[in-house]
């Protein structure tokens, strides 16, 4: 009897190669080897996911200039059955590319995705002040556009390294309005393992509030407050059924195993109507997350074997 291959494994990315999203997915080791399917939109990436097409997704969440990545946020809240297992950064800047032969005083039109453009926004308004723009599904389809027959665009805001992909050349360089722009990726799965606490771990939910009486937001922020657990992120996104009513992506510093966030979401969760957990995984910085001694695993695990002792009857030790 012989047996079979295991199936090469396939990770969904925002594509085509060269992307920002590109260079995410070559930092996952598991990635290495495998088939890697170019997508269009983050829903075609999660969508690869949720069906099995692909055994993970490379999408962006969060850039340094711009914020939170509204689509993919959306996209979190409103899918089922997603987790996030990995957080990875890339560092952003932009290239002006156009066909051979064109020069910059020959640029009316710029083709660009709507998040590059914004963050070269500054030095386009400067150089090309009269210049119209173009959306683009990705930062390499903006570039290979010019490509296509009768482009209306004559250049494109496009990665660094574009042209080892395509016959343009580069009219203008390093045109990003932030030299230190860095865009957050995350790697996610259906995998329902959490990865292992390292100290070092980010913790990301939704949430929404139970209605809109005063204070709500602040008591649903005083329940990671008391407990001590910092959050790096809070964004708010629109529920979509009424006016005013909002959902808040939110990224906790620790992991559900350390026992001030276990605590932290045990008290959301009675609070708030819906909370989606979407994981527990290492920062891509790896920077260790201080803890107030108050705070510590032993304050909360000492806390319920006191409890503990007192419904069970235990004489009192003191």
């Amino acid at each position: 009897m012989t047996t079979q291959p295991a199936p090469t494994p396939v990770y969904s990315y925002l594509g085509p190669a060269g992307t920002f999203t590109w260079q995410a997915l070559g930092q996952v080791p598991e990635a290495a080897g495998a088939e890697w399917r170019s997508v269009s939109n983050v829903g075609e990436a999660l969508d690869d996911v949720v069906t099995g097409r692909s055994v993970g997704a490379m999408i962006a969440v969060e850039n340094s200039v711009e914020g939170g990545v509204s689509a993919t946020q959306d996209a979190l809240a409103t899918i089922p059955g997603l987790r996030i297992v990995g957080e990875y950064l890339v560092a952003v800047n932009f290239v002006l590319v156009a066909r051979p032969g064109v020069a910059l005083d020959d640029v009316r039109v710029v083709a660009a995705h709507p998040v590059a453009y914004a963050q070269c926004r500054g030095w386009l308004e400067r150089t090309l002040p009269t210049h119209g723009h173009i959306p683009a599904a990705s930062n390499v389809a903006a570039a290979t556009s010019l490509l296509e027959p009768g482009s209306p665009a004559q250049a494109a805001v496009a990665p660094p390294g574009i042209t080892e992909h395509h016959d343009l050349v580069v009219l203008g360089d390093l045109i990003g309005d932030n030299a230190n722009a860095v865009t957050r990726f995350v790697l996610v799965s259906r995998s329902r393992e959490l990865p292992a606490r390292t100290g070092a771990d980010k913790t990301s939910i939704i949430a929404e509030l139970p209605d809109d009486a005063p204070g709500r937001l602040l008591e649903m922020l005083e329940q990671f407050a008391t407990r001590g657990v910092n959050m790096s992120l809070i964004e708010s996104r629109p529920i979509g059924d009424a006016l005013g009513r909002y959902r808040f992506v939110i990224d906790l510093d620790g992991h559900v195993h350390d026992e001030r966030v276990a605590d932290a979401l045990l008290g959301l969760r009675r609070f708030s109507p819906n909370v989606i957990f979407l994981g527990s995984y290492p920062r891509a910085d790896a920077r260790q997350i201080e803890v107030v001694s108050q705070y510590g695993d032993e304050v909360f695990t000492d806390a319920r074997d006191w409890l503990r002792a007192i419904l069970c009857g235990e004489p009192d030790t003191r």
